[in-house]
């Protein structure tokens, strides 16, 4: 992985909590080291309400340090339960998507738990963390089902546009540090108003999507020789095909878009409905 730091979007709630325990996991593995990031916005009209906090009028001093507080007791906790990790904290003014987004610039990765409070109310799946996925400059985890599943593989949505390419290479990447299987899928969905082939057409449109999902791996295996990798060709819907992989698996990973046999694929559509449904954490790759 690339980038000098992994930033986690933190707020204290339980979400955040899981998406701190799954970064220091990965800082673990890739020695990189991990910065909380709290980000709230000035309210001028409305109340603020912080976790903990009493609703006021802001900017209110006290909240301000209690936030701090809440910062600087993650940080320490998480440098206690993960000692040979480096961990930061800081808290930023600004509204939470774009605050994110301009920090990714500087990072390896963001995490993101699947919905939040606080500094982060509008944390839900559907909304910040699809925003922020979308235009950041890193890939963007965001954190559903057990962050700390060890067992599984990772598993992947390839259709061969740019976007999935390079969401393969982190998939690699990914199974090599973990030292798990990689499950590479392709959908063979027909865009809306087109038939399915049948017989002797869907039997070669699936030995071209699986050709097609070889060539993109011979890139890889070279490179990590020792990660087993299965190639799946489905005729099922991208969303429902990867939200079903998710089940056994220990994270996800999609291009931010696609095309093809992943043509539905923007943040909105199968995107977020992995971040909304999938049962292990999701990564979305747009650049590295």
């Amino acid at each position: 992985m690339s980038g000098t730091e992994i930033l986690v979007g933190y707020d204290g709630s339980t979400e955040a909590a899981r998406a701190l325990e799954w970064a220091l996991d990965e800082a673990g593995r890739s020695g990189h080291p991990v910065r909380l990031a709290y980000v709230y916005e000035w309210l001028t009209v409305a109340g603020w309400l912080g976790p903990g906090v009493a609703p006021g009028v802001w900017p209110d001093e006290t909240a301000r340090r209690q936030v701090e507080d809440l910062v600087r007791r993650a940080t320490a906790d998480a440098a206690t339960t993960s000692p040979g990790v480096t961990v930061h904290g800081e808290v930023f003014d600004g509204p939470p998507a774009l605050v994110l987004e301009e920090r990714s610039a500087r990072a390896g990765l963001l995490v993101l738990g699947s919905r939040g409070h606080g500094g982060f109310t509008g944390l839900l799946a559907g909304s910040t963390a699809v925003a922020v996925a979308g235009h950041a400059h890193c890939p963007v985890v965001v954190v559903r089902g057990e962050p700390g599943r060890r067992g599984g593989h990772i598993a992947v949505g390839v259709d061969g546009s740019e976007f999935s390419l390079v969401a393969l290479g982190f998939a690699v990447e990914q199974a090599a540090a973990r030292r798990v299987p990689l499950h590479v899928l392709r959908a063979a969905h027909p865009p809306a108003g087109q038939r399915s082939p049948s017989g002797p057409e869907e039997r070669e449109a699936a030995a071209t999507d699986r050709a097609e999902l070889e060539e993109a791996l011979a890139r890889w295996r070279p490179a990590f020789p020792d990660v087993q990798v299965t190639v799946e060709v489905a005729a099922a819907a991208p969303a429902a095909l990867l939200v079903e992989a998710s089940r056994n698996a220990q994270l996800v990973v999609v291009g931010s878009r696609g095309r093809g046999g992943l043509r539905g694929m923007l943040l909105g559509s199968v995107s977020q409905q992995l971040i909304q449904h999938a049962h292990c954490p999701v990564a979305v790759v747009r650049e590295r």
